[in-house]
């Protein structure tokens, strides 16, 4: 049965920083082998968090990219702007407004403080039941 969990931001390093919670998703998805789609918002926002795995950890390297290109497959962690359709994988990390397309096992829903977000969140959380996947929420 897939799962869908939900991290509700709420510490101050995640609220100055929501992509920081999601470099460490996809820093635990990589260490556990797990190879996970990362659904942005807008282009702008998978440029951003790009950079942002490069940097967040000194330590740790995610083989990452954008999607559009011949190597999309191989890599482990795989950031996927609008307008793209990428092959589904068992770990989908959703930053964006709408529920995740099926095909996966899990589904991480990272869900920013802001009140009008979380609205949102709440709509998806209700169609994840519907599709009768398991639910958890996470405080962060």
């Amino acid at each position: 049965m897939p799962r869908a969990d939900f991290y509700l931001i709420q510490k101050p390093r995640f609220l100055d920083d929501p992509l920081l919670l999601v470099c460490e998703l996809a820093l635990r998805a990589f260490e556990a082998r797990q190879p996970a789609l990362i659904l942005a918002r807008s282009e702008a926002e998978a440029e951003a968090l790009d950079e942002k795995l490069w940097e967040f950890n000194e330590n740790a390297f995610i083989p990452h990219q954008i999607a559009g290109d011949e190597d999309d497959a191989a890599t482990a962690v795989l950031i996927v702007p609008p307008g793209f359709d990428a092959v589904p994988r068992p770990l989908v990390i959703n930053l964006r407004d709408e529920v995740a397309a099926d095909g996966f096992e899990r589904v991480l829903e990272v869900v920013p403080a802001d009140p009008a977000a979380r609205a949102g969140s709440r709509l998806r959380w209700k169609a994840y039941a519907a599709k009768g996947c398991t639910l958890a929420k996470h405080d962060m």
